[in-house]
């Protein structure tokens, strides 16, 4: 887990393939205006264990994400951030508590109303085709993914954020998924296996029933969505829009010339993006108290 800052809980979530250093420069921001920003490995990357009961559909994650809220003290003026599957996390998690988290920021992945017009779309199937790779059961997504020194995710990296070159990021991300832990990454997409979804409405544990429920449910917290106008993971034609799928004084933005991990690749503005929506004046110190 990576932290910084004091203040109210400011919680970021990753996604795949991805760790907890995606947020490595939203973090540092978020402490300076005056919040506690943390950003945990999610379930089953390392350092994080991989769980006993195997649960990895977005129930599991929702109630991993409130548990966090619990564990870190997290109050009224609490704000949830979630890119890829941190972002299916932090829909969930809104919806399931809605009086925990003050505002949401989601990035990468728009909403669950969106995913019948993204299944209906020739070009973004072509897209989604390691959705149905890792819903193999038999385990040859394991075996796909861990050739070649995880080749697999530098094509998946250049694919979905052209042009930019995580380097030394991507490293890290593959040392975190050796080799239960990429399993356990290429779990999320098994969990929905066969619901005809991105990830929404998965099959879990009975005793994330509640959490289960809450996936596909409109949060009634004002959520800011960032989408990337290159991201080659979800094509941003699709995207257009989200914001009226989300709670009332919702907002989408655009980042222009960045891809899936608008975040890593456009971080000044991505930041100012978050930073602008997630302060209020009054409950924490303002934007012009810091350079």
């Amino acid at each position: 887990m990576l932290a910084a800052g004091s203040g109210p809980l400011a919680l970021c979530l990753h996604g795949f393939p991805d760790t907890a250093h995606t947020w490595e420069y939203l973090l540092p921001v978020l402490a300076r205006a005056g919040f506690r920003a943390v950003a945990p490995f999610m379930r089953g990357y390392a350092p994080t264990a991989v769980p006993a009961d195997g649960a990895y559909g977005i129930g599991a994650l929702a109630a991993d994400t409130l548990a966090l809220y619990e564990a870190l003290g997290g109050d009224r003026e609490a704000v949830l951030i979630g890119h890829d599957w941190g972002a299916e996390a932090a829909y969930a998690a809104a919806a399931r508590a809605p009086g925990r988290w003050r505002r949401v920021v989601t990035l990468g992945v728009p909403p669950a109303g969106l995913d019948p017009l993204l299944f209906s779309d020739y070009d973004q199937l072509r897209r989604f085709f390691y959705l149905f790779v890792f819903r193999d059961p038999a385990g040859l997504a394991e075996a796909a993914v861990a050739a070649d020194g995880m080749a697999f995710l530098d094509r998946l990296w250049a694919d979905w954020s052209p042009g930019y070159h995580p380097g030394q990021h991507l490293a890290r991300v593959k040392q975190s998924l050796r080799p239960a832990n990429l399993a356990a990454a290429i779990g999320y997409y098994r969990a929905a296996r066969g619901t005809g979804t991105a990830g929404r409405a998965p099959q879990t544990a009975t005793q994330y029933a509640s959490e289960d429920q809450a996936a596909g449910r409109q949060a009634p917290q004002p959520t800011l969505y960032l989408h990337g106008a290159r991201d080659g993971c979800i094509g941003v034609e699709l995207a257009r829009g989200a914001e009226r799928l989300l709670a009332p004084s919702s907002r989408m933005v655009v980042i222009e010339d960045a891809g899936h991990f608008l975040h890593l690749e456009k971080p000044v503005e991505v930041n100012n993006h978050i930073l602008t929506w997630v302060t209020k004046p009054g409950s924490i110190r303002s934007l012009g108290s810091h350079p």
